[in-house]
Order: structure tokens, then C-alpha cells, then sequence
């Protein structure tokens, strides 16, 4: 059987990739990350008694008692684990291949703009992570648990309402750290101004606490404590926008 040619040349007698070399690159790439995911699921699930007993340390060290309420229920929790340990093993190496993908695309000093944007993604998500884990998780925690004020309930909390709460705020925090590196990106293609951002600050704050108040304790404080931070991310993105659109606007003077 002949093989497919993966290049052509266009009009100007210059080597493209043809739609069919496209394709196969494209799956090529989405095997790498089919690849490294499984294996990241394997190492994360072989640990998943581990990283269960860890992140459950914040709520025993609050007085909570942890249950399964059906057989299986304690091995679906360590596969969600280790699936969403693998998934976040495996960003780096996704982010790496999707910028591989459409690099060819980019033009030349667009490209060491978005290697740092994707660097500082990961940094930032990682940042987020940490936030909820060292901060406001064990405060939401330790609250949540004393606000029952009778003696005749309990908390045994299942394994599995724990596990969904505590990953849920790591991936919320995660995905709210990202907000500079996006409105940068954004910016940088032309898509967001920072004077939308500017004139959008008032409603932006009001967001920011409806957001706090829909992932924390029924409080003012846990609200504040997430609130906060949303409110400098965004002022930090208005900073980040506005640098963006004097090197767009110098880099157009130049040309």
C-alpha cells in the first residue's frame, strides 16, 4: 500500500504539512497523552491509600468520622483518585503537546509568549492547589464541623461526600489562580482590553463574593478568605493586561 505523502507544497512553493500528515500527528500526540494518563493512573492508584489517608488527615484532625456506605464505595474513591492524580500528572505533558501541535502555526514571537503562559498556567494551578490545602480547606473544615451544636447528631461523614468536597475546592482554587495567565493570553490575541477589566470591577467584586459564597461555609468569614484572593487575581490581571497592550502597541510602532 503506498504511503500518504505528509507534506505538499503550496503556491509559493514552500513545504506544508498536508491534511492527512495533520491527522496522524494529531493522533501521534493524543497517543503520547493517552500514554503518560494511563501511567499516571497506574502510580497514582497503586498510592491511593496514600493520598486518601492524607487528605483526610484535615478532617480527622477536626473530629470527623469517616464511613463507606456500600462495598465498593472505597475503591471508587481510590480510582477517582487515582484519575484525577493522573490527570493533573499529566497536564504538564498534555499542555506540551498542544503547544507542539499548533507551534508550526504560531508566529515566531508569539511563541516564547505562550511557553511562558503555559509555564506560569501550571505554576499558578499548582498555586491554587496549595492555597485551598494549607489555607482555606482546613478552615472551611474545622468550621463545617462546629457548627452542629447539639449532642444527639454525630458526623459520620462517607468517604465519598469528603473526597467530592475537598476535590471540587482544589480544582475551584486551581481554575481561579488561572485568571492572570488567561486574561494575559486573551489580551495578547486581542480579545480582552484591560479597560473592559477596568470598567468591569465593580461587578467583578460582587462576583467574587457570590463565587466565595457558593464554595464555602455559610460564613463571612471563609468568604472572605476566598473572596480576597479572587479580588487580587483580578487586579493582578488588569496590571498583567495593561504591560501586554504597551508591547503590542510598541511592537505595532515598530513595524
Amino acid at each position: 500500500m503506498p504511503k500518504k505523502k505528509q507534506w505538499e507544497t503550496d503556491e509559493d512553493g514552500e513545504k506544508v504539512m498536508s491534511l492527512s500528515g495533520h491527522l496522524r500527528e494529531l493522533r501521534n500526540r493524543v497517543v503520547v497523552c493517552l500514554v503518560f494518563l494511563f501511567a499516571g493512573f497506574v502510580l497514582c492508584f497503586s498510592n491511593a491509600e496514600l493520598i486518601v489517608n492524607e487528605l483526610s488527615a484535615m478532617g480527622l484532625a477536626n473530629g470527623y468520622v469517616f464511613v463507606y456506605l456500600s462495598p465498593q464505595e472505597l475503591l471508587v474513591q481510590y480510582m477517582r483518585v487515582g484519575l484525577t492524580g493522573a490527570l493533573i500528572i499529566s497536564i504538564p505533558v498534555i499542555v506540551y503537546e498542544a503547544y507542539a501541535f499548533i507551534a508550526p502555526g504560531l508566529e515566531k514571537y508569539e511563541k516564547p509568549f505562550l511557553i511562558l503562559s503555559l509555564i506560569f498556567g501550571q505554576i499558578c494551578f499548582v498555586l491554587g492547589v496549595v492555597f485551598a490545602h494549607k489555607i482555606s480547606m482546613p478552615f472551611m473544615l474545622g468550621f463545617l464541623y462546629k457548627i452542629n451544636g447539639t449532642d444527639y447528631i454525630t458526623s459520620s461523614i462517607s468517604i465519598e461526600s469528603y473526597l467530592s468536597f475537598v476535590l471540587m475546592v482544589y480544582i475551584i482554587f486551581g481554575i481561579v489562580f488561572e485568571m492572570p495567565v488567561v486574561s494575559a493570553i486573551l489580551t495578547k490575541f486581542g480579545l480582552l482590553k484591560s479597560a473592559w477589566l477596568k470598567k468591569g470591577r465593580s461587578f467583578a467584586i460582587v462576583l467574587c463574593f457570590i463565587v466565595a459564597a457558593l464554595i464555602t461555609p455559610p460564613d463571612i468569614i471563609s468568604q472572605i478568605m476566598v473572596a480576597i484572593p479572587m479580588m487580587i487575581l483580578y487586579q493582578l490581571s488588569i496590571i498583567i493586561c495593561r504591560v501586554i497592550e504597551k508591547f503590542n502597541r510598541k511592537k505595532e510602532d515598530e513595524e
